[in-house]
């Protein structure tokens, strides 16, 4: 009785306006997995691939805000965009 489906418990795309940008990949991803199981019926195919299409759709809209917040933090005192480029630290710099 305390057992609850897997399926209801599920983020539905009206909830992904309200999850952050890895929960939204990880539904994707989880989508993917289904329509490429084969086992959804036409119906729920479709269903999915157009839950995918507004999760994807949210997804890019997430990374150009960010792309935004990222050009306006690096912006320069003239104006202009100083671009620098990313050096990942080494394992070797952790400690420091």
């Amino acid at each position: 009785m305390a057992e609850r489906n897997e399926r209801s418990r599920e983020p539905q795309a009206d909830d992904a306006s309200s999850a952050d940008f890895a929960a939204t990949v990880e539904r994707l991803e989880g989508l993917v997995g289904r329509l490429e199981s084969g086992e959804l019926s036409l119906e729920e195919s479709l269903a999915a691939f157009e839950e995918g299409v507004r999760l994807t759709r949210d997804a890019q809209r997430r990374l150009d805000e960010a792309e935004l917040k990222v050009r306006a933090l690096t912006e320069g005192a003239q104006g202009g965009i100083e671009l620098e480029p990313f050096t990942p630290p080494s394992e070797d710099d952790s400690g420091r």
